[in-house]
């Protein structure tokens, strides 16, 4: 288990903190109570991944424990409802969320035969009053095939889906159908993201801001590399949902030292801060904005403004955003006073 030193008026500012969940997977966040339930016996202890100092061989390594687990579970629209039920109201009672965003894997819905829209409508349906929800599908690389092209083409359609975000081995080829498929979506009035600059450089998030047309970049913290991409990044209305404690847990941080991950965070680039999948992470939000105070050295100021951001560049209307905004700053204006 995690736990990282801040003092009890830094903890008692992060819990009262209003937040933004902007880069979660539904499967990824499966509460391991409900495997628990599910089988006693076999999920009786908490993964050893959830331990502070445990890190991943490979991206391989931790989508196959995350794959087994979301097997075991998601086997039905009624366990995705259930689930989402569990972790929107966990976000919003004891995190202190107001908006999130997350994803349905379209390959989970491949793999178990599951009717996609009846996944889709049994997580927006968990939503608890007082928390919005933006649904994205979560497409890999290579996850466009005969069996999932009609479920991916119908879904266009799916009121209840919000948007579109590439998932994946990012070292797999872009191929042509995601281009067409993100902006169609567009047509359609839905939102278009992707993950990159995660396990891939500069290169690769500059492909999917000039190929696939989006302006959300998950993760995207190996920006570092370009000094010309930092500069297009914090100029232009760009948005990177970083997940800290994923990026040290998958050996993403080993390929940047922590003064450019400060140099990151701490540039003009409009950064959110999130989760990824606590079910193989062991996190929570708290833990997220503690261990950027605790480990990496940032302000109470700097975690407001990572807050406020999440709000600003969430679809909340803009009378939600203010009243949430305005709550950080005055949280903030009495923790500094």
């Amino acid at each position: 288990m995690m736990h990282f030193a801040v003092s009890s008026k830094a903890e008692n500012f992060i819990r009262a903190l209003p937040k933004t969940e902007t880069h979660l997977h539904i499967e990824g966040a499966l509460p391991y109570s409900l495997l628990q339930q599910l089988d006693p016996e076999r999920y009786a202890n908490v993964p050893d991944s959830w331990r502070k100092d445990f890190r991943f061989d490979s991206f391989q390594h931790f989508e196959s424990e995350l794959l087994g687990y979301a097997a075991a579970w998601f086997t039905a629209p009624d366990r995705y409802h259930e689930a989402a039920k569990l972790i929107f109201e966990t976000l919003h009672k004891e995190q202190n969320v107001k908006y999130v965003a997350c994803s349905m894997a379209s390959g989970v819905i491949e793999f178990s035969g599951m009717d996609g829209h009846a996944v889709a409508r049994a997580i927006k349906s968990a939503a608890p009053k007082g928390l919005k929800v933006d649904l994205y599908l979560g497409i890999h690389h290579n996850g466009y095939n005969d069996k999932t092209k009609n479920f991916i083409e119908e879904s266009l359609t799916w009121e209840e889906l919000s948007g579109y975000d590439l998932h994946g081995v990012e070292e797999l080829p872009l191929e042509p159908w995601t281009a067409n498929l993100w902006n169609r979506a567009r047509d359609f009035g839905k939102y278009t993201k992707a993950h990159a600059g995660e396990f891939c450089g500069p290169d690769f998030i500059e492909r999917v801001i000039e190929e696939l047309g989006v302006s959300r970049i998950q993760h995207g913290v190996r920006s570092v590399e370009s000094e010309v991409l930092l500069k297009r990044l914090s100029t232009q209305p760009f948005v990177l949902d970083v997940c800290p404690i994923s990026n040290v847990k998958l050996r993403v941080a080993d390929r940047y030292n922590k003064e450019e991950a400060l140099r990151l965070l701490k540039s003009d680039v409009c950064c959110t801060i999130s989760t990824d999948d606590p079910i193989s992470f062991g996190n929570t939000l708290y833990d997220e904005y503690a261990f950027l105070l605790s480990e990496y050295g940032f302000s109470v100021a700097d975690l407001a403004r990572f807050a406020r951001n999440g709000f600003m560049t969430s679809t909340l209307n803009d009378a939600e955003k203010a009243v949430h905004i305005g709550e950080i700053d005055n949280l903030l204006e009495t923790y500094l006073g």
